[in-house]
């Protein structure tokens, strides 16, 4: 077996089960997102410094996290709040969405769509709904808050069912508390607009960079697929010799 995770390969290892860890593709994946840079005009055109918001890629999931995340814009009139569209999702969702929120909350909200790492390159925090974002927004050198809700009978189950200390991919990783995670009856407005005025401060955003930076070592830097060949490769020719 080969393993993206550096977590999974010790659990593998447990049950003497042949695996070897590789890294994790994403790094590559950054790496060569350049095209991105070309279509990034609706960002680039932004005054004020900005603030990512990763709602999700489910419809009802990206209206119960935009919920709470946009609800704190009211106290950050000094950043653009900037939704990334999920490729799985139209225009026409979010601009509705969007509408929603400017009228009943006063803020001006942004959208933009298949440009998540341009935003991201730009971005001076991230609101993020746990999932693989977590993950490319510590990539991409960004401070963030991630956020988490689900129904009460789910989260009722999924606490007996699964036995972890951490929900985000960075901390799982990182096997410590290194991003903030707010979850269920945590996420409030109140207490997310203190966690992002936490990680906008220079010294609480370096310290999270530095962590960052470790996380990137754990994840074995880029090349996964090449080893991931390599190890394929190896594994084919000792077969075919026998």
């Amino acid at each position: 077996m080969l393993c993206i995770l550096p977590f999974e390969a010790d659990f593998y290892k447990r049950y003497d089960y042949p695996v070897k860890f590789v890294g994790h593709p994403l790094l590559d994946v950054i790496k060569n997102g350049e095209n991105e840079k070309k279509n990034g005009k609706n960002v680039d055109t932004l005054e004020k410094p900005i603030i990512a918001l990763l709602p999700g890629s489910r419809k009802q999931e990206v209206v119960k996290m935009l919920n709470t995340m946009l609800s704190v814009a009211p106290q950050f009139s000094n950043y653009d709040f900037v939704i990334a569209g999920a490729p799985s999702l139209d225009a026409a969702f979010y601009e509705k969405v969007m509408k929603t929120y400017q009228e009943t909350l006063g803020v001006n909200v942004r959208f933009v769509q298949n440009k998540t790492y341009d935003l991201l390159r730009k971005a001076s925090a991230a609101l993020v709904t746990s999932g693989t974002a977590t993950l490319e927004v510590a990539l991409f050198g960004v401070p963030q808050v991630v956020c988490y809700r689900t129904s009460p009978v789910s989260y009722w189950l999924a606490k007996r069912l699964i036995r972890i200390n951490y929900i985000s991919l960075v901390n799982l990783i990182m096997n410590q508390p290194l991003v903030v995670e707010l979850i269920q009856n945590e996420l409030q407005t109140s207490r997310l607009a203190s966690e992002l005025q936490a990680i906008l401060d220079e010294k609480q955003a370096e310290t999270l960079k530095t962590g960052y930076r470790n996380l990137r070592t754990l994840l074995g830097n880029e090349g996964a697929s090449d080893r991931a060949a390599a190890a394929i490769t190896q594994f084919l020719s000792s077969k075919t010799s026998i």
